[in-house]
């Protein structure tokens, strides 16, 4: 008789902030935080454990701690100042009630710019014990955030970013890569 498969664990969504790494963040206290909340998995017999997507700790984004920054931020074609009337078009299109600002104007082709995600990545690997999941933003919720000025198309900006993302994807020494994509009800197309 054949043992029937067991059913492998591991965990969703963002880690809370640690207040102690939010009141004096460092690259320390990064890897402390990570340490603490991989060794928490590890002790609850989490089969496949993620850094509690702490990598992307924004001290000036505490309510999405980084999910959205943290990656367009460093891509090339996306600034990050906000004109005053850029801002008045993107809080008065539709579906933008969730965001008060973009997090940045895309006004040129996007590129990889200085987003390095295997730096995280590996700094994860390093710390964990167990097979690492690696999570990271999804193309479409990063396109609907931004306020795009060069493609005039979300399906097109969110193809660009995916092809950034994709390549980044290919270099991480992950066991798993959760594309996390928390942004998609509102518009059934």
């Amino acid at each position: 008789m054949k043992a029937n498969p067991r059913i492998l664990t591991t965990v969703v969504g963002s880690y809370p902030v640690p207040d102690w790494l939010a009141a004096a963040p460092s690259e320390q206290a990064l890897i402390d935080a990570t340490r603490v909340v991989l060794a928490t998995q590890e002790r609850a017999g989490i089969d496949l454990v993620c850094d509690g997507e702490l990598y992307r700790f924004d001290p000036d984004h505490p309510e999405t701690n980084g999910m959205i920054e943290y990656f367009v931020r460093p891509m090339s074609g996306i600034r990050s100042e906000i004109g005053f009337t850029e801002w008045l078009e993107y809080s008065s299109a539709e579906g933008m009630r969730f965001r008060a600002c973009p997090p940045g104007v895309v006004d040129g082709p996007v590129g990889e710019g200085t987003l390095n995600l295997p730096i995280p990545c590996a700094r994860a690997k390093s710390l964990a014990s167990r097979p690492l999941k690696f999570t990271l933003t999804g193309p479409h919720m990063l396109a609907k955030t931004l306020h795009d000025r060069h493609y005039r198309d979300p399906e097109h900006l969110a193809n660009a970013i995916a092809l950034v993302l994709a390549a980044q994807v290919k270099h991480l020494n992950a066991d798993v890569v959760q594309l996390d994509d928390a942004n998609l009800p509102g518009h059934p197309g």
